[in-house]
């Protein structure tokens, strides 16, 4: 009875920023067959796997039955390594722009949707390149 006196309170997460005023839904084919709605709930700082970064929250819906919540992490090691490799900082539109390449890609190569997407140096490289945001080597 008195562990749920002692029990630590989990804290709150922390509240999405940079939402849009309103959702906008869209639609994304994938090549797995799906086609799957989602719009863009915002952006939070946040730690996975001891390493901090930003996770970008993505209401996603495969049925239009029920919607779940995706995220996609985008860790700061990541980004600082792109940065250094090419001499220039990655706007937040350009990292924003890593983050849905890589909600395509992972609508493209899963069936099942329940874990998160992470995003990692070479992964934002093959993006912005496929954006032609930036040159390859």
């Amino acid at each position: 009875m008195l562990e749920r006196f002692f029990r630590r309170r989990r804290a709150a997460p922390v509240p999405l920023r940079g939402a849009p005023a309103v959702h906008r839904q869209k639609t994304y084919s994938a090549q797995t067959g799906f086609v799957y709605q989602y719009f863009y709930e915002g952006w939070r700082e946040s730690r996975l796997g001891g390493q901090a970064g930003n996770e970008h929250v993505f209401q996603v819906s495969s049925d239009r039955r029920g919607s779940f919540r995706l995220s996609v992490f985008l860790p700061r090691a990541a980004v600082d390594a792109w940065q250094r490799r090419h001499g220039q900082s990655l706007t937040a539109t350009e990292q924003y722009a890593a983050v849905k390449m890589a909600l395509f890609e992972a609508f493209d190569e899963r069936t099942e949707l329940g874990a998160g997407v992470d995003v990692d140096a070479e992964a934002i490289e093959r993006y912005l390149a496929a954006l032609g945001i930036v040159e390859t080597d």
